[in-house]
This record gives structure tokens, C-alpha cells and sequence, in this order.
């Protein structure tokens, strides 16, 4: 999970000094002597070279060449160019045609490995930025997910046969597998590409809402109305309207949202005319919602307009194949969301992870490299960057297997009953660090923290906003 930087010197002796630079600051290194080999080492990105140095003056095919030749086949790589003469108009021409730094030989390690560094955050910062600009547009396809897994390829080719058509589709999985990223991805691929692309967490919507948030509301319609709102259906108009969590929705919004199927037109609350609307539905769900219809708490008409093509994602632990892949991603994201430079994993760390369940899945995953990210010093990272996945924090915290108080470790702050003094501590302080601490130990997966605490979603998003507690925002989203 290292980085990998190609040397590319026809001097042995310089290439040798920058290996050695590389690979003390935990990067893996590979040589090529001329111009020829590093076309042939880094032009495809499969063969994993993260960033090039690159002397400007071999034999052959020259520095200069080479580096044109890069840019036309991977405009999007780092490339690090040295000069032997520091010439200003070599440097130049160089940072033209795409080179992002140079440095004149020999240089220090410190320089050579403050190069790398800030290359392959600034290769960080390209790959947020195109992956957040394709995200608004709506214009993702499923060449940018992960789904090297065999499993993940019938998932793409389900989805790739889907988006060529508006027919619905209902996406199903556990909790955390990515099943909003399936639904971007179709509408990328579909003639709805770039139009909006709606996402709506039923599941988190106070139930006197729903109607309001899904279909709009007039002014004055109701206490608390003081202006009119479109409502997610309208905002989705000519895009994709994917509902997340389906089965949460009340069966009186259910007989709504299937006349709206039916009809191709929504009734806002308070308007005495209906409104025309295109949308795609994509829905979800981590529910069986036939056996929810066999007790009568799903709509049967609405289950067989939803389920008309169904796409179900595997778990985590379906697709090991795929986790170095999400790892590394997820390591480019945060790195440049938090202005670090983590070079990757240790071979020990990825094996531990490769090793463990994920019951949260991907969103799991996601948060345990973010915390990782966030806590590391900047070299690779370990096993006990992870504690809750190597075991450490297995029990529960502060509380031994005979009921004694044992000390708790960094990663989680025990829920205490009491104050400093011995008394009692209030119940809201306690219920506050209770949710806080199942939020932490669960990895933010919501609908398992709302299970495990015995309270529904709407309850739990309402207390994390009165007790302002900390969640990614990407798992508070939809509750607004």
C-alpha cells in the first residue's frame, strides 16, 4: 500500500542515493536507466508507479521527450524533473510541459522526500477535486468505482444494462455497502447524465415531514409554512430521485409516492393543482421488504413497482478483493480533505484488515481510515492505527470480564455514571456520552448505532444535533 516512485537516472550511483531517499521516508522505489524503461514502467496506471523523478539529460530518448510522452498518456501524473545545471530556461521548459517541481543534483534526502510528498498531495488534491466535480454534475460512471471483485463486476454490468433504459430499479444490501454510489453511477451512464441527481434518506425524515420534504409544500399550507417549497421530486425534475431506506417511509406516504409512479405528477401540500414531473427512481433498502409486505408494513403495489429491477450489493467480506483498492482511495480522499501525506499501509496492517468482517461495510472501512488519517504522524500506517480492528478495543471499554473498572484505552472514553466527586452524574450527560461512545464504536453506522440503542433513526439524528455531537458529515446529510 506504499506509494511507489519510479527513479529514472542513467546515472547508477544518483539513482541509488534516491532509492535510498525514497524508501527511508517509507515509499516503495523502482529504477529504469533511460527514458525508454519509464515510458514502459509508468504510461499505464495498472503498474502502480505514484509519482516519477525524472533527470532531464540521458542518453536516448532525453528527459524532455520522456516527459512529453508521459503527459499525452498520464496527464494526471507527478512527475518531479533534475537538472544537473539548474539552467532557469531548461526549468522552465520543463514546467510547461507538465512537471510539477524539479530539484538540481545531488540534492539532501530532506529535499528529495519533501518533493515526493508535496507531489503526491497535490496528486491528491486533482483526484478530490475531479472526483467531487463529476459528483455534483452528475455525471459519475461506473469506470470510477471500485469493482475489481468478481462480484462487483455483475453489479456494473447489471447497472450498465439498467441505465440504458428509465425502468426502476431497487438496489439492495446491508448497511454501509455503497448502494448511493450504484445509483450515481446509473444516472452517469444513462441520458440523465448531468442532470440533478436528488438523494433522500427516508429513514432520517421526522414522519410529520415526509410529505412536506418529498412533494412540497404552498405557503401558509400549514403552521410553520412561511414559504412555499418545491420538494425533493420537483428539485429532481428530467434527473434521478433515488430514495434511500425505503422501507422507513409511513404506508400513508407510501399510497403518495405510488400514485406519483402512476401519474408522473406530484401534489404539494396546500396547492390545489398537481405538478408534472420526469424523474427516475432509484430506491434502496436494507430491509426484506417482502416479508415487511407479508406483515403488513409495505405496500404490496408499491414493493412490485419498486422491484421491478433489482440490483443487490455485496458485502464488504463478499469483495476482499476489492479493499487495498478502497483503501488507497480513501487514503487519496482524506489525505487531501485534512492536508496530510500518509504514504499508505504496512503489509501487516493491510493483511489485518483484509482479515477482519466489516459488518459496516464500506462506510465502516471509510471511517476507520479517516480516523487513521486524521491521528497519524505522516509515515505508513500501522496495526494500532486501527484499534478496534486489531482487537484492542473488542470489550468495553473501562469494564473488565468480572465487572471491575480496568483502564481504557485512547481510542474510546468509557461511559461514566458518576462525577469526580461520587455522585450521580445527570441523565442527560450520561445519555449524551452513551450515543456519543456507540456512534465512535460503531464507526458512524447510524442504523446499527439506532438498533443497538434501541431508539429510532429520526430520534438518533435529532439527539446528535440537541447534544452537538461529533459525526461525519457525510453520515448526517440526509437528515436535514
Amino acid at each position: 500500500m506504499a506509494k511507489t516512485v519510479l527513479v529514472v537516472d542513467d546515472d547508477p550511483t544518483q539513482r541509488r542515493l534516491m532509492q535510498a531517499a525514497a524508501e527511508k521516508q517509507g515509499f516503495r522505489a523502482r529504477m529504469a536507466e533511460n527514458g525508454e524503461k519509464a515510458l514502459e514502467e509508468a504510461s499505464d496506471a495498472r503498474n502502480g508507479v505514484d509519482v516519477v523523478l525524472l533527470d532531464l539529460v540521458m542518453p536516448g530518448l532525453t528527459g524532455m521527450e520522456t516527459l512529453e510522452r508521459l503527459m499525452e498518456r498520464r496527464p494526471d501524473l507527478p512527475v518531479i524533473v533534475l537538472t544537473a545545471t539548474g539552467g532557469i530556461d531548461t526549468v522552465v521548459q520543463a514546467m510547461r510541459a507538465g512537471a510539477i517541481d524539479f530539484f538540481v543534483k545531488p540534492a539532501s534526502p530532506e529535499r528529495i522526500a519533501i518533493s515526493i510528498r508535496n507531489a503526491l498531495k497535490l496528486s491528491d488534491l486533482r483526484g478530490e477535486v475531479k472526483r467531487l466535480t463529476k459528483k455534483s454534475d452528475g455525471k459519475m460512471g461506473f469506470e470510477d468505482m471500485i469493482a475489481g471483485a468478481p462480484t462487483m463486476r455483475q453489479v456494473v454490468r447489471l447497472g450498465q444494462r439498467a441505465a440504458a433504459s428509465s425502468i426502476p430499479i431497487l438496489v439492495l444490501g446491508e448497511s454501509g455497502v455503497g448502494k448511493e454510489v450504484i445509483a450515481r453511477c446509473i444516472q452517469g451512464a444513462s441520458e440523465r447524465s448531468g442532470k440533478p441527481f436528488i438523494s433522500v434518506n427516508c429513514g432520517a425524515i421526522p414522519e410529520n415531514l415526509v410529505e412536506s420534504i418529498l412533494f412540497g409544500h404552498e405557503k401558509g399550507s400549514f403552521t410553520g409554512a412561511h414559504e412555499k417549497k418545491l420538494g425533493k421530486f420537483v428539485e429532481a425534475d428530467q434527473g434521478t430521485l433515488f430514495l434511500d431506506e425505503v422501507g422507513e417511509l409511513p404506508l400513508d406516504m407510501q399510497v403518495k409516492l405510488l400514485r406519483v409512479l402512476q401519474e408522473g405528477e406530484v401534489d404539494a401540500v396546500g396547492s390545489r393543482r398537481p405538478t408534472k414531473v420526469d424523474v427516475r427512481i432509484i430506491s434502496a433498502t436494507n430491509r426484506d421488504l417482502a416479508q415487511q409486505v407479508k406483515e403488513g408494513r409495505f405496500r404490496e403495489d408499491l414493493y412490485y413497482r419498486l422491484n421491478v429491477f433489482p440490483i443487490e450489493i455485496p458485502s464488504l467480506r463478499e469483495r476482499r478483493e476489492d479493499l487495498a483498492a478502497l483503501v488507497e482511495h480513501f487514503l487519496r480522499r482524506f489525505n487531501a480533505e485534512e492536508g496530510k501525506s500518509v504514504p499508505g499501509l504496512s503489509p501487516e496492517t493491510l493483511q489485518m484488515l483484509m482479515s477482519y468482517d466489516w459488518p459496516g461495510n464500506v462506510r465502516q472501512l471509510e471511517n476507520a481510515v479517516f480516523r487513521a488519517v486524521v491521528l497519524s504522524d505522516g509515515g505508513v500506517l500501522k496495526q494500532e492505527d486501527f484499534p478496534q480492528i486489531s482487537g484492542m478495543t473488542a470489550a468495553v471499554p473501562g469494564v473488565g470480564q468480572s465487572g471491575a473498572r480496568v483502564p481504557a484505552n485512547d481510542a474510546d472514553q468509557p461511559v461514566t455514571i458518576t462525577d469526580a466527586s461520587g455522585d450521580l452524574r445527570t441523565l442527560e450527560a450520561i445519555e449524551r456520552d452513551l450515543i456519543q461512545f456507540a456512534i465512535d464504536h460503531y464507526s458512524g453506522h447510524m442504523s446499527e448505532v439506532a438498533r443497538r440503542l434501541g431508539i429510532g433513526r429520526s430520534t438518533l439524528y435529532r439527539k446528535v444535533r440537541e447534544y452537538d455531537l461529533k459525526v461525519r458529515e457525510d453520515d448526517l446529510e440526509e437528515a436535514s
